[in-house]
């Protein structure tokens, strides 16, 4: 019995850690990316020009925050639900998706413009923020509880 409630703490502080991880990121995302978005999605961007960006070095800084949401998404996942099987399938999830919001953010950027600063200011939330995890999580439970 006590070696299950230890297990059950420890899992819970390793999603407490996760979730502290994924604030953290939240809290220092003007020092720790490149991200000339940052500011003109926080500002009335409909009426204004898209900003000045370097488009290799945004790639990358795009790359690393995905990454890195991912990574501690994986984590949360594992933690909450211990299959190795779950966190493999997310993972190609991720890598899917990544893939495909770049593509279209790249796109829309390119061939649209100004046209549609929403459609960008919502393909670039879902690459910056760890939203999946919200879908993940609750879609994994339900399948582990029909099996």
């Amino acid at each position: 019995m006590l070696k299950r409630l230890l297990t059950h703490k420890l899992r819970f502080i390793f999603v407490l850690l996760f979730v502290v991880s994924f604030v953290l990121i939240r809290i220092y995302e003007d020092s720790l990316f490149y991200d000339p978005f940052l500011n003109y999605f926080k500002s009335d961007f409909n009426d204004l020009p898209l900003p000045v960006y370097d488009s290799v070095r945004l790639f990358i800084s795009l790359l690393f925050r995905y990454g890195l949401n991912t990574a501690l998404s994986l984590g949360l996942i594992f933690s909450l639900f211990k299959d190795v099987g779950i966190v493999k399938f997310a993972a190609i999830l991720y890598a899917f998706f990544f893939v495909a919001l770049l593509f279209s953010f790249y796109t829309t950027i390119y061939f649209y413009a100004e046209h549609n600063n929403l459609l960008l200011f919502y393909v670039r939330r879902f690459l910056i923020q760890p939203l999946f995890i919200l879908l993940f999580i609750p879609a994994f439970y339900y399948q582990k509880l029909q099996k």
